[in-house]
């Protein structure tokens, strides 16, 4: 730790907040490269901001190296402090949206991929709903995996989040949504897609590489798993589908999301009655800690969709 003998922090501005959101997203990405993408900015840029904040507050917040990123002792204290600051932030912004009638701000969501558009449930008329009754609301929106997901609410970094339900995490509640029914697929470049005998295809799927998501499902999904080659991993839709389609593979898709493929003879179902399980669809929000307006609203508009859908 440095000496406390040092000249005393003058006032926080809006330069400072941003450079400490910035040395925040760089601690939280594992360093300067991984922050590229996520602050859209390049590394001599960050480095520049990051050199500024250090010397603004006269402290050595990281190193450098060969051994790659890491934070030295003021660092983890100014990255703990930086935290907290942002949440009081939050907290003063829900304070003031909370004393207005009308709501304002932004719903930050975060979810897992292709759950916007599905035939089982309208996230279109959710938000449309939304915009009536909520117009100086901003919508964000980000696609992450499911530990980020879950991370995110739990840290009050995202008001909402979509995952396909594989557990129950403390301190989070669970408003489940909807099922979407999986199929095993193959497409029209693979072995498998001309054959009409089940009990070949059944013999010879261990031959064939699966492509999965790489992640612990839940009991059902991982039952249909059992036995197969578990190969490529793609957690997303869309790389699974291009992984599948390309013959290399095959693999589960949602029957939805795989139709437009079907319809056009590119996939096919193997196995139907065998292959197949259900995968159900999730709101996640945090246990504890207040309920904003805002969500409370959101979540009203997703059980109200639920009940027509």
């Amino acid at each position: 730790m440095s000496q406390t003998n040092r000249p005393v922090l003058g006032q926080i501005g809006d330069y400072e907040i941003r450079l400490l959101k910035l040395f925040k997203t760089v601690v939280e990405c594992g360093g300067f490269s991984a922050a590229e993408t996520e602050l859209n900015i390049s590394r001599s840029t960050i480095s520049v901001h990051m050199a500024n904040l250090e010397s603004r507050l006269k402290l050595k917040l990281c190193r450098r190296g060969r051994s790659g990123f890491s934070l030295t002792d003021d660092g983890e204290v100014i990255y703990e402090s930086t935290k907290r600051l942002f949440s009081r932030l939050e907290e003063f912004r829900y304070t003031v949206n909370e004393l207005h009638e009308q709501l304002s701000g932004e719903l930050k969501i975060v979810s897992s991929d292709s759950i916007w558009l599905e035939d089982e449930f309208s996230m279109v008329e959710v938000f449309a709903a939304l915009g009536e009754q909520a117009p100086d609301v901003n919508v964000s929106v980000d696609v992450a995996y499911m530990g980020e997901i879950e991370r995110r609410v739990l840290s009050d970094d995202a008001d909402i989040g979509f995952i396909h339900y594989h557990r129950d995490l403390e301190g989070l509640d669970y408003h489940h949504l909807y099922q979407v029914r999986c199929f095993l697929y193959c497409s029209d470049r693979h072995p498998l897609f001309a054959e009409q005998d089940d009990a070949v295809i059944a013999e010879r799927l261990p031959e064939f590489k699966l492509i999965h998501p790489g992640i612990h499902t839940n009991p059902e999904t991982s039952a249909q798993h059992a036995g197969l080659q578990l190969a490529g991993r793609a957690y997303h839709y869309e790389p699974r589908a291009a992984l599948i389609l390309s013959g290399q593979y095959i693999g589960f898709l949602p029957e939805s999301y795989a139709r437009r493929w079907v319809d056009g003879g590119r996939l096919r179902p193997l196995l139907p009655r065998q292959k197949t399980h259900l995968l159900g669809i999730s709101a996640i929000t945090r246990s504890h800690g207040r309920q904003s307006r805002l969500r409370q609203l959101f979540l009203q508009l997703l059980k109200e969709q639920l009940t027509r859908s």
